[in-house]
């Protein structure tokens, strides 16, 4: 007997060793109670069961309380007191807001021995606790401890599974052999084990230590106790005594403390993404992740109270109102979250201790030396830095003032006046200030960026008459260049064309100029046509109209512009839309006035890969059919929805000029169109649309039509298109609006004679 003694002790000994390890770590901290402000509950709603605050989303009546499972309350009016209960039946003792914390009583499991039988008989009548995951409730680690009360016993409890989560050993010893020092609940006729986290499910059991059937051991089973009890308990309610616990035979509840969260979520994160369900709904609330199972919870923010959980709820603390907690021995002045402790006029100090203010002390002569000497010292370096930063000030004037000659300002100020003097006026030209465009931009900030380019970034700005610009930083600027920039910038202000953005001013005092354009609100066809997030489908109209648009602009470049003026770099990037998709052909970075010698060659070749006149890539000659071949590319990816160039497919099929004259030899051009403009355009006028396109990328500039030419014909097949009566036969109206017949397309085009090039990349080609 002695050995199986000696060996059930060693057993039991690490279970009673943690359970005292737990009791020493797990120390509750309590928080004051707090006293809710009016408010609290719905409006509308009951606030109150019993002595019990009922704050929302706790509720009591439909439309009261949160729409989760678990914020619902049951007020049982016909008890004395009224009896209040949440989801399952269990009776709540307290709640709190800003401690998240609920009470709820729980009944204690008992076994007691029958000594008629010598058998144990179980009393577990409600002594079980099933929430679920989806409750808000999580029994709290810190503040319930599991206890176990009787001897010889194991108390334990099981989760949903039926697999053990704590427990612990109580045991008997006489009282002569007392352990000095051994406290009242550390394992001999009470035990108590620490309770883990995210715990919702509770099932006790108890295990009677019996080492021969039915006859208890007999040193194990001194003093041994009728009943054996294992209940939870909130550690601060439960108090272990021999003369209450050891010969205690009825039935009995215990408060357990509850950690409550909002856990339809697991955290504040994902919280904050669905901020029609957001809990916390007051302004001044700050949320709060849970730390016992997945949720969160809300609480006012610093100098706030009341209840987060309403529109509304958080107000301000007035602090002066309450020098008990926010002690001030000076003049306090409350603000919004805060409040400011100042000292008294005539003392300093600190004036949030007793007696912290003091009167001032006199400006002693020492004092007056001391402050004599540090002003002078103080106003000898404040002139020397005055008179420093002077002449950085007139250094950056100078500066300025050579980058405005260098770049032809005084010549382009008295191209103004001339054109002023002889009445033609500058067209609202004006020349801007660096100060100016930084003031517009807010310092060429990143959110002000509208689009990069290859030469350079385009900024919004707002001047100060509250006119809405866009602005261009170009990035460099040959020397060549700058000498005749006066005149181009000057012509350039003259272009008054409703399909042209409009050059505003321009800013000559930095070392690369900046130009200042109208702003036009709906972004680039680029992105229009290839934005895969557009949600609807582009009209054959709005398509007809806008290459229309765009050639009318063109053409009126070419032709009505004195001297004639080639843009250079025509594709859908440079081509914007306003709010009623009316184009607007921009960028006139690569732009250059038509040369006087027809002679006349660039030492490079500019513009973007995909839109390159490839006889412009071979001569370095820039002419008029240079934009018409440009056009063409831009014409062709109104019709396909495709990009210029694009590398899904073949190496051979990566540039949509070469894939439409492949196709169109074929007779398979239709097959490239865009669906809607397939369903849309008539054969008629899609067999004049590809001679045009056919035309417009001819490898020879003098095959090519003009842009005249081009936005005429364009205009005259859109209305050709829209007229219903297109469809009545009449010939002599169809040749009116298409009056070139239907052929044969010209095979003056090669599959090698298309450059295969990489698209948005800008290809430089010196002599």
């Amino acid at each position: 007997m002695a050995s199986n003694t000696l060996r059930f002790l060693q057993a039991i000994a690490p279970i009673v060793l943690l359970a005292r390890l737990a009791q020493a770590s797990a120390q509750p901290q309590r928080q004051p109670s707090q006293l809710l402000p009016p408010g609290v509950a719905r409006p509308g709603c009951r606030d109150r069961c019993g002595n019990i605050t009922i704050p929302y989303p706790f509720g009591i009546g439909a439309g009261c309380y949160r729409e989760e499972y678990g914020f619902e309350l049951l007020c049982d009016d016909a008890r004395s007191p009224p009896r209040l209960t949440i989801s399952g039946g269990y009776q709540l003792a307290s709640l709190s807001l800003s401690a998240g914390e609920v009470r709820i009583y729980l009944n204690a499991t008992r076994k007691c021995y029958n000594v008629t039988t010598g058998a144990f008989v179980d009393r577990n009548d409600d002594a079980s606790l099933a929430l679920g995951s989806a409750s808000p409730y999580r029994v709290s680690p810190t503040k319930t401890r599991l206890v176990a009360t009787g001897c010889p016993t194991i108390g334990y409890f099981v989760d949903g599974a039926g697999y053990f989560v704590s427990g612990c050993t109580s045991v008997c010893r006489p009282a002569q052999y007392a352990v000095e020092g051994q406290g009242p609940c550390t394992g001999v006729g009470c035990c108590q084990s620490a309770i883990p986290s995210d715990i919702y499910y509770y099932e006790p059991n108890t295990l009677s230590l019996q080492l021969q059937a039915g006859k208890l051991d007999p040193i194990l089973g001194a003093n041994v106790t009728t009943c054996q009890y294992v209940f939870l308990a909130d550690a601060d309610w439960f108090s272990y005594t021999d003369s209450v616990f050891f010969n205690r035979t009825d039935d009995f509840a215990a408060p357990v403390v509850f950690d409550w969260a909002v856990r339809n979520v697991g955290n504040c994160s994902a919280a904050k993404l669905n901020m029609t369900d957001y809990a916390c709904r007051s302004r001044d609330s700050e949320c709060v992740p849970s730390s016992n199972g997945a949720g969160y919870r809300c609480n006012c923010s610093q100098g706030y109270e009341g209840n987060p959980y309403l529109d509304g709820g958080c107000r301000d603390i007035d602090e002066c109102l309450r020098p008990d907690e926010y002690q001030c021995y000076g003049n306090c002045t409350n603000l919004p979250g805060h409040y400011i402790c100042k000292c008294r006029p005539g003392t300093d100090g600190d004036p949030r201790q007793r007696n912290g203010c003091r009167p001032k002390d006199k400006f002693t002569p020492a004092l007056k030396v001391v402050t004599g000497v540090s002003v002078g010292v103080f106003l000898s370096v404040f002139m020397c830095f005055w008179l420093y930063l002077g002449l950085q000030k007139r250094k950056l004037i100078r500066t300025k003032q050579r980058f405005f000659e260098q770049n032809g300002g005084v010549i382009l100020q008295q191209q103004m006046r001339s054109y002023t003097s002889a009445g033609a006026g500058p067209g609202g030209f004006k020349i801007f200030s660096e100060e100016e465009l930084e003031k517009a931009t807010n310092s060429f900030a990143a959110d002000r960026v509208l689009g990069r380019g290859g030469h350079g970034v385009v900024y919004r700005g707002v001047l100060e008459d509250k006119t809405v610009v866009a602005i261009k930083r170009s990035k460099m600027m040959e020397e060549a260049e700058t000498k005749e920039f006066a005149r181009e910038m000057l012509i350039l202000s003259q272009i008054n064309h409703r399909n042209v953005v409009k050059l505003l001013g321009c800013c000559l005092e930095v070392q690369v100029p900046m130009l200042v354009y109208e702003f036009v609100s709906n972004g680039t066809l680029y992105h229009y046509i290839h934005d895969k997030d557009r949600k609807t489908d582009i009209t054959l109209d709005t398509r007809l109209r806008i290459a229309a648009e765009s050639a009318e602009a063109l053409a009126y470049m070419h032709s009505s512009a004195s001297p004639p003026i080639l843009h250079g770099d025509v594709k859908t990037a440079n081509v914007l839309l306003d709010d009623k998709l009316t184009a607007k052909v921009s960028d006139f970075g690569a732009s250059k006035l038509a040369p006087a010698d027809e002679a006349e060659i660039a030492t490079l070749v500019q513009g973007t890969c995909g839109y390159l006149d490839p006889e412009y890539l071979m001569t370095c000659q820039l002419t008029d059919k240079s934009d018409v071949y440009s056009f063409g590319v831009v014409l062709l990816e109104l019709l396909t929805g495709k990009k210029a160039l694009y590398f899904d497919g073949p190496e051979e099929d990566r540039s949509l000029v070469s894939c439409f004259m492949t196709a169109t030899k074929a007779g398979r051009h239709k097959e490239l169109l865009d669906s809607q403009v397939r369903n849309e355009m008539r054969a008629e006028v899609l067999e004049e649309i590809a001679h045009l396109v056919m035309r417009c990328l001819s490898m020879s500039g003098e095959e090519r039509p003009t842009m005249k030419e081009a936005a005429e014909r364009l205009e005259r097949l859109r209305r050709y298109q829209q007229h219903p009566w297109a469809q009545d036969g009449n010939l002599e109206e169809r040749q009116t609006l298409l009056p070139m017949e239907q052929r044969d397309l010209p095979s003056m085009f090669r599959q090698q004679d298309i450059l295969d090039l990489e698209e948005g990349s800008a290809y430089t080609y010196s002599l």
